[in-house]
Order: structure tokens, then C-alpha cells, then sequence
């Protein structure tokens, strides 16, 4: 029975409401959002026909309250509800409560979420279907032989509840806090053990399904390059696969979704062994993040597909279209992966990407937007597509060093470098990429370009109080030489210094630099020579803060004060909160008294759906705790105090 769809209400926020939100408008749909009290101003409801209010901040109280929902569906006129990826998307329970509202459910059978809900009951599912899978081993009789191990939260996703166990020693401890973060995050401590395969890669399929018996297999993904478990860049097809290998792939993707009478989008994620060997991790019962690359290389619509499946409509034809060209997704994030991957917020100022064929931006953010903490730290999804692998790559590593993105630090210079690794651009992928990576690729830092945007930066603001071309207003200019002024900068993220002398003159600005030329000066642009190389540079001024754009690369400086504000000078031993978030839980026996070791870990935030650990910062005594489980505190705000046992005896 065709039923069509009038009005749909997505229950998610951000980027993913926006792209299904923009399907409904070509689709002639009309749109419903939901949003927190944190997100009364986001992008998602400024798009949205109609929007209804869920009180409260925290997710628990408002995108995960599935009565809320539902509720603000009927309120708003809605006739069907769409998930989205995330919150209440894999919610056997939600489904069913949209259905007994007399919705239409925008997702896979009731049914079929229960059997992939749990990561245990689904793998006994596969093994049952003949799907390849690695054989579970019970921690409490793991020995020596089965390390490594891997732990899996049984109904978890996005890395969280995951931890590898490379020493039998340390598996009841991580074993314990892998069912706490399980049960933090999915309301469920049960945990699973199976062999960790060192080096593998993480292929998955898309499966597209209708309630007329048809199945499409949607070529391959590779999701190799992971943090934490979660997916930074992805790219269809998977490269690098046999053909024989990858039709084994799409059999089993088939087979799965056809063992659980499955309907609407789909993925089947595998790990593949370096010897070639796939195995079934698990299905995620509605659309992935990484959705795009899929489209972009078969022409499709997944949304519009979901859509149409949704009314009742069959597949449009027994096989899918034929694939062509290549595209590669990265995964923009507001965080600092040389700090420990640790989540940034602030102002969004500026969120600006090239518009070149064959470059899409997916995001739920726009210039002047906030970032908040309450959620997930990704900002956006860049998508470039073109004929080839290697073309895709070279296009979006470009079109992200182009971006002109201003605020909290992001991952931007950290997907620019992965793109043109040697392994990446070989395709050598597999999951271990950062663990060998990471320090070669935050630690690649220029100083002379970084010096000379610094420059660039020191001509701008000395331009802002000049006349025309940066010659000094009336009053300002000497007939005998004086001494050049400085302006002090340190970059950001890496906290690198930089002192820049400049005059300014009746023929305009010049610096003290030997090489260096100031050939034009602006408040918002400034064209530099050096070595008979001219370079413009784009500036842009916000409070202490300067961002410098260029054609190969971006800058973020912060203006040093005259003099040090002693204020800002924290008490050593102290552990200051490096995020605003939420005390999950503190080491065990951790009280004051407690002997501790620099780099132990003392103290779990949660923040923008992940832990992060607070370390000691030196061997010696806690003499202070200020954090317990529950409390929530602001950026900087202090934990506890260490004090060396040598520091504490009188001089």
C-alpha cells in the first residue's frame, strides 16, 4: 500500500537534519525539527518549516525522550518521523512508539532493529546466515594466547564502550571500564570480548532494501582512518579489494539484510585481514555519516530512496545503477588532535569552503553559529568527487586548505596531511593509521610560512589605524627615523612565538625582516614579496585573535599582551579541567592522601559524547580532590591538587 509523505519530522540536530531537510525541499516536502534549549538558534531549525521545543539541554533530556518526539511530530502536523543517524535512530522502542502514533517510521522494521540491536544476538544471527564473523571469546577464561582482545559494548556505536587489551594483566580493569561507558552511554553494560586483528581494515557495505523482496548492494566503503574508534575520512569504493573479495562482500551484506527482513537503508560493516580474510562486525539499522560517498559515486539520493521505500514505492529497478568515479569524505571536527583529540567550543566566525565542482558540504553550522558542549563535536563533512582515486584526494585535500574556518581549533590541518600521506595517497590503509601517524601529523609545522603569516597578520593591525595603503595618518609620521614598533604573536595551536618589528613610514608600511617586502597593506589583506615571490594573505581580525588565509594553508595567532597577567598563572600540581564537561568517574581508591604517578589517570570528563582522562601531572600526594562523579564543571576549573613529597619539607 503507497502511502505519501506530506510532512516529516527528523528527530536529530545538526548536519543530518540539514541534509534530510534538503531533500525534502526538492522533494516537496514539508519539514519538522526538534531542537534543545541549546540548540534554539542552530542551523537545523533556522532551515526547518516548523520547529518544537524540547526543554532541557543535556541529550537524555531531549533528543533521547522518544515520548517527546513523538509528541512534537503530532503537535507540528507531522505524518512521518525520520531518525536521522545517532540518538534514538537504532531504538527498537522509539519505532515502535512512531508507529503507534499513527506515523509512518522512516526506518527498518521493528523487528529488525531488535535482532541488530545487541551486537551478540546479531553475530549468532550472521553465523546462522553464513556470514564470515570472528569467534567471541569469554574474558573470563581469556589466556595469553587471545591477546589482543577487543571489548565491544553489546548495544554500542561510535567507539563508545570499545577498548583494546594488549595485556592479560589489564583486562579486569578494562573490562570494568569498558561496562561503565557502556552502560553511561547506552543505558547497558554488557560487553563482549573478541580477537582485535591488528592491522585490519574497516570495509563496509551499503545495503538498500524494499518491502517487495528487493535488495541493492551499494558497492564498498573503506573507514579505515579512525580516532577513537570513530571514522575521520571515508572513500567509495573501498580500494585496493579484489573483485573477488569485494563480491564476497556484497553476498554477505545481502544476506544479511535479507536474514532479518530488512527494509530502507542499511550498512553491513566488516573487518578485512591483512591476508583478505572478511569478517562481520555488524549492521547499523539506518543511514551512516558517511552516506555521502555513496551517493556521490552511484548518483543516488539515499534519502529520497529511504523516502519512497518508506511510502511503499519498490526499488526503481532489480539492480542498482552502475558506480563511476571515486569520492572521499573527511569528517570536520572541532577538536585538537595533538592534545589528545580534545573537543573545542566557541564561536564558529567563520565557515567557508570553496564551492568547486565536484566539492559538497554537508553541515550543520554556518558563519556565526556556536559550538557547544552538550554534543558532537563535528562541524561538517566535505565530499569530493571526481573520475579517479586519486584526483578525489587531491581535490579535497585542496578544497580543505582553502577553507576559510575561523573559531575553536579543528582538525583541519590534520585531514589535509592524512590526504597526502604517503600510505593514504598509496591506499596502505588500515585502523592503526593514527596510533604510527598522529605525531608526524600534528607535528608538521613550517616556521618561516608560519612566520610570515605572523607578519602578515602584524601589517594588518598596524594597517587598521593607517591611512589608504598603510601610510600613518596625520600626526603619526616622523621626519627622522624612529624605532620600530613590535607586535608579538603565538600560534595556535602549536604555541609557537613570534616577534614582529615594522615602521610605518610616509611611503607606507615596512618590516624589519631582511627579504620580506610589504607591497600592498590592509586591515583584511596584505600582499607580502619575498624572494621575488609575492603572496597575498587574507586577514581577518576578531578581539586577540588573528586568522591568516593563504593559498597553501591557514594560520590562527593569538596577540601576546605587553606584559604577563600573573593572574593566569596556575599553582603547580594543580589539574584544571582542559573541557567543560561532566566528572563520569574517578580512578579507584582516589581520595586525598592517595599516592599518585605522573601520567597516571586520576580523573574522567565526559564531553561532547566522549571521555577524556585527567592525568597526574607529577609523581607525589594528592593533597586535594574538588571533582566527583556528576559534577559539572567549566574549562579551567580545578580537579585536585599534587604535591611532591620533596616540595612539602620546610627549606
Amino acid at each position: 500500500m503507497t502511502v505519501t509523505v506530506h510532512s516529516l519530522l527528523v528527530a536529530n540536530r545538526g548536519e543530518i537534519a540539514c541534509r534530510i531537510f534538503r531533500t525534502c525541499r526538492a522533494l516537496g516536502i514539508a519539514t519538522v525539527a526538534v531542537y534543545s534549549d541549546a540548540d534554539a538558534g542552530a542551523l537545523h531549525v533556522r532551515e526547518a518549516d516548523t520547529a518544537v521545543r524540547l526543554p532541557g539541554a543535556a541529550p537524555a533530556d531531549t533528543y533521547l525522550r522518544g515520548d517527546l518526539v513523538v509528541a512534537a511530530a503530532l503537535a507540528a502536523g507531522a505524518d512521518a518521523v525520520h531518525p536521522g543517524y545517532g540518538f534514538l535512530s537504532e531504538n527498537a522502542d522509539f519505532a515502535a512508539a512512531v508507529l503507534d502514533a499513527g506515523l509512518r517510521w522512516i526506518g527498518p522494521p521493528v523487528k529488525a532493529i531488535e535482532l541488530m540491536a545487541s551486537k551478540t544476538r546479531a553475530k549468532e544471527l550472521m553465523a546462522a546466515a553464513g556470514v564470515p564473523l570472528l569467534a567471541p571469546v569469554d574474558p573470563a577464561a581469556a589466556t595469553a594466547e587471545d591477546l589482543p582482545l577487543l571489548l565491544k559494548a553489546a548495544a554500542g556505536g561510535g567507539g563508545r564502550g570499545m577498548r583494546i587489551v594488549r595485556e592479560l594483566g589489564d583486562l579486569p580493569g578494562e573490562l570494568a571500564a569498558a561496562r561503565a561507558e557502556a552502560r553511561s552511554a547506552f543505558g547497558d553494560g554488557e560487553v563482549f570480548a573478541e580477537p582485535y586483528v591488528e592491522r585490519g581494515r574497516h570495509v563496509e557495505v551499503q545495503v538498500m532494501a524494499d518491502e517487495h523482496g528487493g535488495v541493492w548492494a551499494l558497492g564498498t566503503r573503506d573507514c579505515s582512518l579512525q580516532r577513537r574508534h570513530q571514522k575521520v575520512i571515508e572513500e567509495a569504493p573501498a580500494p585496493g579489494l579484489p573483485d573477488g573479495l569485494r563480491g564476497r562482500l556484497h553476498e554477505a551484506a545481502v544476506a544479511a539484510a535479507r536474514a532479518v527482513g530488512y527494509r530502507g537503508a542499511g550498512t553491513v560493516e566488516f573487518l578485512v585481514a591483512p591476508g583478505g580474510r572478511p569478517y562481520f562486525l555488524e549492521m547499523n539499522t539506518r543511514l551512516q555519516v558517511e552516506h555521502p560517498v555513496t551517493e556521490e559515486v552511484f548518483g543516488l539520493d539515499l534519502v529520497a530512496l529511504q523516502l519512497r521505500i518508506a511510502e511503499g514505492e519498490p526499488l526503481p529497478a532489480a539492480a542498482p545503477p552502475a558506480p563511476a568515479g571515486h569520492a572521499v569524505e573527511a569528517r570536520l571536527y572541532a577538536e585538537d588532535p595533538a592534545r589528545d583529540w580534545q573537543p573545542q567550543t566557541g564561536a564558529l566566525l567563520s565557515l567557508d569552503v570553496p564551492e568547486e565542482p565536484g566539492v559538497r558540504l554537508d553541515t550543520g553550522y554556518a558563519g556565526g553559529d556556536t559550538i557547544g558542549v552538550h554534543y558532537d563535536p563535528m562541524i561538517a563533512k566535505v565530499i569530493a568527487r571526481a573520475p579517479s582515486r586519486a584526483e578525489a584526494v587531491r581535490l579535497l585535500a585542496r578544497a580543505l586548505e582553502r577553507a576559510r574556518i575561523h573559531g575553536p581549533v579543528t582538525n583541519r590541518d590534520l585531514l589535509v596531511r592524512s590526504l597526502r600521506h604517503p600510505d593514504f595517497v598509496g591506499g596502505r590503509l588500515d585502523t592503526g593509521f593514527y596510533d604510527r601517524h598522529l605525531a608526524e601529523l600534528t607535528g608538521v609545522v613550517d616556521a618561516a610560512s608560519a612566520r610570515l603569516a605572523a607578519t602578515a597578520a602584524a601589517v594588518a593591525e598596524a594597517a587598521r589605524g593607517a591611512g589608504a595603503g598603510g601610510v600613518a595618518r596625520f600626526g603619526a609620521w616622523r621626519n627622522l627615523p624612529s624605532r620600530p614598533q613590535t607586535r608579538g604573536y603565538r600560534s595556535e595551536p602549536d604555541g609557537g612565538e613570534h616577534e614582529i618589528a615594522y615602521r610605518s613610514a610616509r611611503d607606507g608600511l615596512s618590516v624589519a625582516d631582511d627579504g620580506v617586502r610589504v607591497v600592498a597593506a590592509a586591515p583584511d589583506r596584505v600582499t607580502l614579496e619575498t624572494d621575488g615571490v609575492t603572496r597575498t594573505f587574507r586577514v581577518t581580525l576578531h578581539d586577540t585573535k588573528a586568522y591568516v588565509d593563504t593559498a597553501s594553508g591557514a594560520y590562527t595567532f593569538t596577540a601576546l599582551p605587553r606584559f604577563t597577567d600573573p593572574a593566569g598563572r596556575a599553582e603547580p600540581g594543580s589539574l584544571l579541567a582542559p573541557m567543560p564537561g561532566t566528572v563520569v568517574r574517578l580512578a579507584d581508591g582516589l581520595a586525598e592522601g592517595a599516592a599518585v604517578v605522573a601520567g597516571q589517570p586520576l580523573i574522567w570528563l565526559e564531553a561532547m559524547k566522549m571521555e577524556h582522562r585527567v592525568l597526574a601531572p607529577a609523581s607525589g600526594t594528592l593533597t586535594a580532590l574538588h571533582a566527583a562523579p556528576g559534577l559539572q564543571v567549566e574549562v579551567g576549573a580545578l580537579l585536585a591538587v599534587v604535591t611532591d613529597p620533596a616540595e612539602e619539607q620546610p627549606a
